[in-house]
C-alpha cells in the first residue's frame, strides 16, 4: 500500500501485485530446468528471483496474487512465506501465455482493484526506486490507462522488445507511440538514437476493469474462455484452480500481441535504475563483479591465465585454465561449457536433449517436494540411494510400494516413522527397515530439518511405484 502526494488530493491507493510465475527458463540450463525453472533457483545471495520479486512488491502490498502451474504450487507458496507475502495462488492447468494469465488474475480480483503485473524472474536491485516509479504511474492507471514501465536501455539489444515513447501526458506519464519486437541490430541502434526508445520490461499497472475491457475489445475469445474457467473454479486453501477444459480451450497469446499493440490508451513510465531479465548466462554473469581479467567466479571456481570467463561452481572445484570468453556452469548431474557468443543457443540444446529423452533436460538430481527435498545420490541395478530432507513439522504421505523395500538412516534431526501398525521415534545414527508392501510414513516432529539416507532395493525403483493412502498436501497421484 502506498499513498500519493497530498498535493494530488487523491486517497490512499491499494495495489494488488500479480506475479506471473510461468516459464520454463530453459535458457539457464542446466541450473534452470522445466521441473525447477529459473524463478525458483536461489541465484542471488541464496534467494530466488521469485522471492526477491515478492519482497520488492511487498513494499507496495503484502497481499498478492501469483499465477503459476500446478507442478510448482508449493514452490510458489514457500517463496511467498519466505517473503512475508500472503494471498492467492492461481493454478493454470496448462500454460496459455500472459494474456490468459493476466485475465484470470483480473477476474479473481475486485473490478476496481489496481493490479501491478510483474514477471517473477526479473532482477531489480533498487526495490525502493521501483516502488517510487510505480507511484508515478498511479494517476494514469486510475484514469483508465494501461501503464507499462520502460527500462532505459544501456545498449542496442536485439534480445528485448522496445517501447517507442511519445509525448508527456497531463498525468505525468508518457504516451506510447508503438512497440517494436526484438529488432535487428541496425534497427535497435536507430531506436536508441531517437532518445525515446525504452526496453519493454513486461510490467503493467491498471485496474482489473480496465484490463478486462481491453480484452473484451481486442481478444474476446481469450476473455470468454477465462471467464468460463473462473466461473467453474475450485479453491483449496490459498490455491485457486480454474476449470481445466475451459482454460485449456483458451488461445495461447502474449498480452503484447493480444492487447498492448492494439489498445489506444496505453501509457509508459520510464525506469532508470538497474534491471535485468536474467534471460541468459551472460546476464547471470553480469550480476557478479569481474576481476582485473574480466573473470566472474561463483562458488568454488578458479580461473588461471583466463580472461572474460564465467565459472558457476557451487558444489566442487572447477578450474578454468587459459580460457577466453567462456561460460562454465557446473551442477551435480550436468555441465555446460559455452562460448559467450553462443548462449542464446542453450534453448536449442535443451530441446535436443529432451528429444533424446535425456532426463537431465527437465529434471534435477535434487527434487523439490512440498515437505522438503530428495537428492538421488546414487542409482544402480536394483538399488538407489537418496538423501531426504524434511522441513520441521512436515511429513510425507502415508504410502506403500509394490516393488521396492527401503532402509532409512537418520543423519540429522528426529524422525517419527510409521511402519505398518507401529510408530517409532528415531534420532541421529538410528535406522529402520521398511519391507516391500508395508504401509509407512516419515515425518519430522522437531524444530530443525530432518535428514535421512534412504537406500532402496527392488526390481523397480521408479517414482510412480507409490500407492498413497493419505496426504497432507492434497496429492493423489505419484511422487511421494
Amino acid at each position: 500500500m502506498i499513498a500519493l502526494n497530498d498535493k494530488q488530493n487523491l486517497p490512499v491507493v491499494h495495489i494488488t501485485p500479480v506475479i506471473l510465475c510461468g516459464g520454463s527458463g530453459t535458457r539457464l540450463w542446466p541450473l534452470s530446468r522445466k521441473s525447477f525453472p529459473k524463478q525458483f533457483v536461489p541465484l542471488i545471495e541464496g534467494k530466488s528471483l521469485l522471492q526477491l520479486t515478492l519482497e520488492r512488491v511487498a513494499l507496495l502490498s503484502k497481499d498478492a496474487i501469483c499465477v503459476a502451474s500446478e507442478e510448482h504450487r508449493f514452490l510458489v507458496a514457500q517463496a511467498m512465506q519466505a517473503a512475508g507475502v500472503q494471498g492467492t495462488v492461481l493454478l493454470e492447468p496448462v500454460a496459455r501465455n500472459t494474456a490468459a494469465a493476466m485475465a484470470i488474475a483480473a477476474l479473481a480480483a475486485a473490478p476496481d482493484a489496481l493490479l501491478l503485473f510483474c514477471p517473477s524472474d526479473h532482477h531489480i536491485p533498487d526495490a525502493k526506486g521501483f516502488a517510487q516509479v510505480v507511484e508515478k504511474a498511479l494517476p494514469a492507471a486510475q484514469s483508465g490507462a494501461i501503464v507499462t514501465f520502460g527500462i532505459s536501455p544501456s545498449f542496442p539489444s536485439t534480445a528485448y522488445g522496445y517501447i517507442r515513447q511519445g509525448e508527456l501526458r497531463p498525468d505525468g506519464s508518457y504516451a506510447v507511440e508503438g512497440f517494436s519486437e526484438k529488432p535487428a541490430l541496425d534497427k535497435a541502434q536507430a531506436l536508441l538514437l531517437t532518445g525515446r526508445a525504452l526496453w519493454n520490461g513486461g510490467i503493467f499497472l491498471c485496474s482489473a476493469a480496465t484490463l478486462l475491457a481491453a480484452l473484451e475489445q481486442h481478444a474476446p475469445d481469450i476473455l470468454d474462455a477465462c471467464r468460463q474457467a473462473m466461473a467453474a473454479s475450485t479453491r483449496d486453501g490459498q490455491f485457486l484452480r480454474p476449470q481445466t477444459d475451459a482454460f485449456a480451450a483458451c488461445r495461447s497469446e502474449s498480452i503484447d500481441y493480444a492487447v498492448m499493440e492494439h489498445h489506444h490508451n496505453v501509457a509508459v513510465v520510464p525506469f532508470t535504475s538497474a534491471w535485468s531479465d536474467v534471460g541468459s548466462w551472460n546476464a547471470v554473469a553480469e550480476l557478479s563483479a569481474p576481476d582485473a581479467q574480466g573473470n566472474r567466479i561463483h562458488g568454488q571456481g578458479l580461473a588461471m591465465g583466463a580472461h572474460n570467463t564465467f565459472v558457476h561452481a557451487p558444489h566442487r572445484p572447477v578450474v578454468a585454465l587459459g580460457t577466453h570468453d567462456l561460460l562454465i556452469v557446473d551442477t551435480p548431474d550436468a555441465v555446460l561449457v559455452a562460448h559467450s557468443s553462443q548462449v542464446e543457443q542453450v534453448k536449442q540444446v535443451v530441446a535436443r536433449l529432451d528429444a533424446d529423452k535425456v532426463a537431465q533436460s527437465v529434471q534435477h538430481r535434487k527434487v523439490a517436494r512440498p515437505w522438503g527435498t530428495y537428492d538421488s545420490v546414487d542409482v544402480g541395478e536394483r538399488h538407489q540411494v537418496k538423501r531426504i530432507s524434511v522441513r520441521p513439522g512436515a511429513k510425507l504421505s502415508l504410502q506403500m510400494h509394490h516393488h521396492r523395500a527401503e532402509h532409512w538412516i537418520v543423519v540429522k534431526g528426529t524422525a517419527l516413522v510409521t511402519r505398518g501398525d507401529e510408530q517409532v521415534l528415531l534420532t541421529e545414527n538410528q535406522s529402520t527397515y521398511i519391507p516391500l508392501g508395508v504401509t509407512h510414513r516419515l515425518e519430522n516432529p522437531g524444530k530443525t530439518d530432518l535428514e535421512i539416507i534412504e537406500v532402496q532395493s527392488g526390481s523397480y525403483l521408479g517414482e510412480d511405484d507409490i500407492v498413497r493412502f493419505e496426504d497432507t498436501y492434497g496429492r493423489d497421484t505419484s511422487h511421494g
